[in-house]
């Protein structure tokens, strides 16, 4: 199982970006190895569309869970169409978020935000985490 958490660096150690669509990267880590790839996130600079084509990019790495910040209704949709499981209102570092994912400390996310906290950060609402 592949897993994908929005990331402000390119390791374990990097800072979680609460931003899905304009993150610098994925990492995309195997949690029962801990072997990881980086997915450079090529849609960050995108004028319009960034969340939608950070999905696709997630989705086409054939990644089973996302965890971030947030997450904005459109590319909620496409991670929705590909089976992808979304965790939201993720913090802490990637090994941090990676520990929490495997104890079941992070809520599903139910539905994407909207609304101006939605545009300030990227899109989707933070969830919370057990």
């Amino acid at each position: 199982m592949k897993i994908a958490i929005s990331s402000t660096g390119r390791d374990l150690d990097s800072p979680v970006d609460a931003r899905f669509g304009r993150c610098l990267c994925f990492v995309v880590v195997d949690p029962a190895t801990e072997d990881f790839e980086v997915l450079e996130n090529t849609a960050a600079g995108n004028a319009g569309g960034a969340g939608v084509q950070a999905a696709q990019i997630v989705a086409n790495a054939g990644v089973k869970a996302v965890l971030t910040g947030s997450l904005g209704p459109n590319a909620t949709q496409v991670l929705t169409a590909a089976g992808v499981q979304m965790h939201t209102g993720v913090s802490g570092t990637v090994r941090e978020a990676l520990q929490r994912h495997q104890r079941g400390e992070l809520q599903t996310a139910a539905e994407p935000a909207s609304g101006p906290t939605a545009a300030a950060t990227g899109g989707g609402r933070p969830g919370t985490m057990a």
